[in-house]
C-alpha cells in the first residue's frame, strides 16, 4: 500500500528552487510556449490559484513557458498580495477600533456604577472605630452598630488604635465573610493628629434598611476587619 507523508523542509527548499529556476528560464525566453496567450481574467485566477482552474487545462502550460504570461502572472501576483495586506491592516485597524470602544464603554460604565452624577448630593458621615472591638471572620466585636444613609456617602473612618498607614479598602457586606459586597473603594490612610484615618465615597444609594457590615481591609495584611453596620 502506498503512504503519503508530508515533503521535508529540504524537499521543499528544492521545490522552490526548482520553481524559481523554471520561472528564470521563461522570463529569458529559453522555453517554447504553445497556442496562444490566455486573456487576462485567465491569468488573474491563476495569478489567485482560483480553484476552478484545471491544471490540465492547455493555457495553463502555455502560462507556464510563455515569458510574457509570466511577466503578467508575476504582476498580478504582486497585486493579490498587496491587496491581502491591505486587508489584513484594515481588519487589524477595524479590530483595535472595536476592541479600543470596548474598553472605553467598560471603563465609562465602571466609572458610572462607582462614581456618583454630579448632581447627586453626597452625604458626609464619619465613623469613629478608634476604641471599637472587631469581627476577624467569625470572631464577635463589641462594637454597637454605626448607621449610614442609603445615598451617596463620603465617609471619613477613623480607624482602631495602631492600625497601620497605606492604603485601605472600604466596603460595605452583607455578612461578615465578606458576601454580597454593596459598595466598595479604596484609599490611603492619612495622619491626623495620634490617629490614622482613611476616607472614601461609597454609593449605598441600591441598599435596603437593614444590618450589614463595614469592612477595612490593609493593602499588606489583606485580612478584612468587620464592624457591624445600620443602613437607614
Amino acid at each position: 500500500m502506498l503512504s503519503w507523508s508530508r515533503p521535508s523542509r529540504a524537499e521543499d527548499r528544492i521545490e522552490s528552487w526548482l520553481v524559481q529556476r523554471h520561472q528564470e528560464r521563461v522570463l529569458a525566453g529559453e522555453t517554447t510556449p504553445v497556442g496562444p496567450c490566455p486573456d487576462e481574467i485567465f491569468l488573474r485566477d491563476l495569478a489567485r490559484k482560483a480553484k476552478r482552474i484545471d491544471l490540465l487545462d492547455p493555457r495553463v502550460d502555455h502560462a507556464a513557458n510563455c515569458s510574457t504570461c509570466m511577466t503578467r502572472l508575476l504582476v498580478f501576483r504582486q497585486e493579490n498580495r498587496s491587496r491581502q495586506r491591505k486587508r489584513t491592516l484594515v481588519t487589524a485597524v477595524v479590530l483595535c477600533s472595536v476592541i479600543g470602544a470596548v474598553v472605553i464603554t467598560v471603563a465609562r460604565y465602571g466609572m458610572h456604577r462607582q462614581l456618583p452624577s454630579a448632581n447627586v448630593a453626597v452625604v458626609s458621615e464619619a465613623v469613629n472605630l478608634w476604641d471599637a472591638g472587631t469581627i476577624r471572620g467569625n470572631q464577635p466585636g463589641s462594637l454597637q452598630s454605626v448607621f449610614l444613609p442609603a445615598a451617596v456617602v463620603r465617609v471619613t473612618i477613623i480607624l482602631p488604635r495602631f492600625s497601620p498607614p497605606g492604603q485601605y479598602a472600604v466596603a460595605v457586606t452583607q455578612d461578615q465573610n465578606g458576601n454580597g459586597v454593596v459598595a466598595q473603594r479604596s484609599a490611603p490612610a492619612t495622619i491626623n493628629g495620634d490617629h490614622e484615618s482613611v476616607s472614601v465615597e461609597l454609593d449605598l444609594r441600591a441598599a435596603k434598611a437593614g444590618a450589614y457590615f463595614l469592612a477595612t481591609t490593609h493593602e499588606q495584611d489583606q485580612a478584612s476587619y468587620y464592624y457591624p453596620l445600620q443602613i437607614k
